[in-house]
């Protein structure tokens, strides 16, 4: 996971893979997306433990992202045949139930090791994550060892803020900023305004 490392500013890898979405098998491609933010989260495997964890929640909260103009796709290494049975499996039995985000088969680790996220030992993602702009341009990436979940109120965060910089070009946001709150301006003086008020 060193050659061709994804940084933020570059073109997102655009790719074609068949997901699962209301319980269908569609082709999907991640440049139909553009003129739409997309959350690309990456998992290991169906049928684990903390994988459902992060699902779901991205999934009860999708509405909270399509307000905002944005598609959120989840991406693991298992076929779609796989996906399908998860989902049709309920929450208190170890499967996630009806979801409102699309699942990608990335059976050929594909778009996993375009995107670097792919574990050499495992042979299974890592818990890569990348917020795309509407220009297919990466603003974002993280990427968590197996072991531990992330949190979609951060990533809604991180999102909000890409928005609000790019809609205010002349505006950066301090840490934690939430919609609503100061920003300041990028500049030596300028910026003092803001601290002044903190």
């Amino acid at each position: 996971m060193t050659e061709g490392c994804l940084r933020v500013g570059q073109q997102a890898p655009d790719f074609t893979a068949t997901a699962v979405e209301d319980q269908e098998f569609k082709t999907l491609k991640l440049s139909d997306f553009r003129g739409q933010y997309v959350v690309l989260f990456f998992y290991p495997l169906d049928f684990t433990f903390v994988c459902p964890t992060e699902i779901t929640s991205f999934s009860d909260r999708a509405q909270e992202f399509k307000d905002i103009n944005t598609q959120i796709l989840g991406v693991s290494v298992d076929s779609e045949f796989s996906h399908l049975a998860w989902i049709q499996t309920e929450r208190k039995n170890g499967g996630v139930g009806d979801l409102n985000i699309p699942l990608v088969s990335d059976i050929k680790k594909e778009i996993s090791t375009a995107y670097n996220v792919l574990d050499p030992d495992g042979g299974v993602a890592l818990r890569g994550l990348f917020i795309i702009d509407k220009e297919g341009v990466i603003q974002h990436a993280t990427i968590n060892n197996l072991a531990f979940g992330r949190n979609v109120d951060e990533v809604l965060r991180t999102l909000q803020a890409i928005q609000h910089v790019q809609a205010n070009p002349d505006e950066v946001c301090p840490e934690g900023w939430k919609p609503g709150e100061k920003t300041m301006n990028p500049d030596p003086v300028k910026s003092k305004v803001y601290f002044a008020s903190v």
